[in-house]
């Protein structure tokens, strides 16, 4: 597991539909899993769960994406990967979740 956090500035919608292009060009493999969206008086949170093929790991990794922001204050992002290791009882090879992560780091 790998997690990336960052505090944005920037219209909300914008930064999600760069993320979300972003990610989805960066891999031919990659998949948008599901989505949710929600509000609740001034704030608001996106949650994106992407999924690619890790040639590195040989598997499949996937990324949950959480935007939140409350009223006009700055835009919260967390960032996990999962799924990229090989082993049954301990974690290995944990290189294609990093890598995932890259690819977020190189859109923001």
């Amino acid at each position: 597991m790998a997690k990336l956090e960052r505090t944005l500035t920037g219209n909300f919608d914008q930064i999600l539909a760069r993320i979300h292009s972003g990610v989805m060009g960066g891999s031919l493999s990659a998949t948008l899993e599901d989505s949710s969206d929600f509000r609740d008086g001034n704030a608001r949170c996106s949650v994106r769960v992407f999924e690619r093929y890790s040639y590195a790991g040989g598997n499949r990794v996937s990324m949950n994406v959480t935007l939140f922001q409350a009223g006009d204050g700055p835009v919260r992002l967390t960032a996990i990967t999962a799924g990229g290791s090989q082993a049954m009882f301990f974690k290995i090879n944990t290189w294609g979740e990093e890598s995932f992560l890259d690819t977020l780091r190189d859109i923001l």
